[in-house]
């Protein structure tokens, strides 16, 4: 999701979606089988990026995705790691 908020013009959410569905794509068969929502949290500003289909701009949304889906691949962070984890029992 890309709320306008965080990224102003429409060039620039339809640049970030074309990464999502790209990167996606390709980490496919790492990702486990299930329904992935990306939500755009912190804005793209304009005077740092000025250009949607800037290199600066590819290489941010691309790092910070890439980050994103190699969470997801271990398994979902904290949830993941609660579910993993054995209970220990104390004997009476």
């Amino acid at each position: 999701m890309t709320p306008k908020r965080w990224a102003r013009r429409a060039v620039t959410r339809n640049a970030i979606r074309r990464q999502i569905y790209a990167l996606g794509g390709a980490l496919a068969p790492a990702l486990p089988p299930a329904a992935h929502v990306v939500r755009l949290r912190a804005a793209f500003d304009r005077s740092r990026f000025p250009s949607a289909s800037s290199a600066a701009l590819k290489a941010a949304v691309r790092a910070e995705l890439q980050q994103l889906f190699a969470r997801a691949a271990r398994g979902s962070g904290a949830a993941a790691g609660a579910k993993a984890r054995p209970s220990v029992e104390k004997g009476a």
